[in-house]
């Protein structure tokens, strides 16, 4: 059976580091992207030996991630699947409103995206198979407090992936969304409210490449909270503000 190799943006710490270990000793060839080589040499040591190889990118220079994937594919081979977890989070509020920072989350979190995906679509085309996996979040649900940027940014993802599908669908590509709700990690450090439910990010990394397994369009974890957090995103405003203003109060 040929070596499966993975594509993972974003690679070099929290949800994207750790499905990268996940990942490679689930048996998978591992490439991980991010901005700093030395990062990602830490990662391939911490990994199975041989298992995971780092290709430094800064995924907001579309000519750049292009180049990073056609030496995958040259060095390591064909891409069977592309992960893409590279994100960045700055709180916004009305008190600071800042925006440079609402472009910059765009600028990685959403362009991040679409030039990877711009990067792998030609071979996933030619191949007519593949299995594009964008990580999005339950931010993107809903407006929360001082997340105007980044759940603007997670939005975009998820409709951005929802259109995606029905054409990837026709070449055969599987197309899969993950929205997790709050993992410990460097980028929800900042949020300056309780976070429910808050999982260990090597948990949700199992949760995240189980669901990848599966043939569910939508990963979300942890479960309880995730589909909580749909139901009060369909309730009138009214009762979605009384309710996130509670829930969110610090």
């Amino acid at each position: 059976m040929a070596e499966r190799i993975v594509w993972i943006t974003g690679a070099s710490s929290g949800i994207g580091r750790a499905v990268a270990l996940e990942m490679a000793r689930d048996g998978w060839r591992v490439v991980g992207s991010a901005r700093r080589q030395e990062e990602l040499d830490e990662l391939a040591a911490e990994g199975p030996a041989g298992r995971i190889t780092g290709v430094a990118v800064d995924v907001t220079d579309l000519e750049a991630t292009k180049a990073a994937a056609a030496r995958i594919e040259a060095e390591i081979g064909p891409i069977d699947c592309a992960v893409l977890a590279a994100g960045t989070h700055i709180p916004t509020s009305a008190e600071d409103f800042r925006p440079e920072d609402f472009r910059k989350l765009v600028e990685v979190n959403v362009m991040g995206v679409v030039h990877a995906t711009a990067a792998v679509l030609p071979g996933f085309k030619a191949r007519r198979s593949g299995h594009l996996v964008v990580v999005a979040s339950v931010a993107g649900y809903g407006g929360l407090p001082t997340a105007a940027g980044y759940g603007a940014t997670k939005a975009a993802l998820i409709n951005f992936t929802e259109a995606m599908k029905f054409d990837l669908d026709d070449f055969g590509v599987k197309t899969q969304l993950v929205c997790p709700g709050f993992v410990k990690t460097p980028l929800t450090d900042k949020n300056p409210f309780p976070m429910p439910f808050l999982m260990e990010v090597e948990d949700a990394a199992k949760a995240m490449v189980s669901g990848m397994k599966g043939g569910g369009f939508e990963i979300t974890f942890p479960k309880r909270f995730t589909t909580l957090v749909k139901i009060v995103s369909s309730l009138p405003y009214r009762l979605y503000f009384a309710l996130v203003a509670k829930g969110t109060r610090g």
